[in-house]
């Protein structure tokens, strides 16, 4: 276990050296407004992220070796940036595989992954149509799948970017469409449902998570939409009997679910089950964005009732936590 983390930085002085290891989560040279390169990186451990600064890239004491997927042992302080800690590196080496834990430096979802696959296990049961029951059933009898779906994050950076983050965010989603489709009885329930699971199946072959979240070749090239349906529609051949019309609208979901052309989907929401689809994904994406700044800013010592930074994932809007505003008074300060 290593001595320091990330969500332990927020209350250090900015004179304090430190030392500690790291994932390194990405790693681009870049050029400062004079002209000189500098090296931006993002650090990652189970608790966070943080972006680092090497402003001399040819220093011999900065490895030239360490790469995106490498453990790093970085020596340096914690500064506030345009309201975000960042780190100031001043020495750095790649880690051997025995000086650090690999599960000290992947964050995870903090909820309990038997009691999530519990409730998706259980919401496909509770199916109705028999057809969308045994699609679902097929599908996660193949045991590959079904670990890489426990596994899996949701997103390389943006959002349940962790360990379980596919699945965490797939079991909100449930019981947001189960809310939606009770209140509007033209929505099919159950075809709802499945689209909530399968929408972002592909994802478990777009990513990687064994050192770090990034993407393979497969995913960078083919993308995980067409790759979640090539995974359905596979499962839906073997059934061998499965409604054609059927079919057309469970595709229709995943091809559909980013909601807008320019967001990636292929195809606009052309049912109320994509539409509703569409819509509690990208709320659920939104609000987890929400609760990681707010996390965040509690952890960088920012009051509850402060504004956040910009939030790059909400069109670089900043953020207010209506609950700490209002514990903080009736008068602005």
């Amino acid at each position: 276990m290593k001595d320091i983390y990330i969500a332990d930085l927020a209350g250090f002085d900015e004179s304090k050296v430190f030392d500690s290891y790291f994932l390194m989560l990405a790693r681009q040279q870049r050029m400062t407004k004079t002209n000189k390169p500098y090296l931006s990186l993002t650090l990652g451990d189970n608790t966070g992220q943080i972006e680092a600064r090497v402003w001399d890239p040819n220093d011999p004491r900065i490895a030239k070796d360490a790469a995106v997927g490498d453990i790093v042992k970085a020596r340096g302080s914690v500064s506030a940036f345009d309201g975000r800690l960042q780190m100031k590196i001043e020495q750095m080496r790649k880690a051997s595989t025995s000086e650090a834990d690999m599960s000290d430096m992947l964050p995870s979802t903090r909820y309990d992954v038997n009691a999530l696959w519990k409730t998706l296990t259980e919401t496909i049961a509770s199916f109705t149509d028999q057809d969308l029951k045994r699609l679902l059933e097929s599908m996660f009898a193949d045991e590959e799948l079904a670990r890489a779906y426990r596994e899996a994050p949701a997103a390389r950076q943006l959002h349940h970017a962790w360990l379980g983050g596919l699945l965490e965010h797939v079991v909100s989603l449930i019981g947001l469409a189960d809310r939606v489709a009770a209140h509007y009885p033209l929505v099919h329930r159950d075809l709802l449902l499945t689209g909530v699971i399968l929408h972002d199946v592909g994802k478990t072959q777009e990513l990687k998570w064994q050192m770090g979240f990034e993407y393979t070749v497969e995913g960078v090239l083919v993308g995980h939409i067409p790759m979640g349906v090539a995974l359905v529609e596979k499962a839906i051949d073997a059934l061998g009997d499965f409604p054609p019309r059927l079919r057309t609208l469970v595709i229709h979901l995943i091809l559909s679910h980013h909601g807008k052309l320019e967001f990636g989907s292929p195809k606009l929401p052309m049912t109320p089950e994509a539409l509703v689809l569409s819509f509690v994904d990208d709320l659920d994406a939104k609000m987890q964005a929400v609760v990681s700044e707010f996390e965040k800013g509690a952890r960088e010592g920012r009051n509850g009732a402060d504004l956040t930074g910009k939030v790059w994932s909400l069109d670089n809007r900043q953020m207010l936590d209506t609950r700490g505003w209002l514990k903080g008074g009736d008068s602005e300060e």
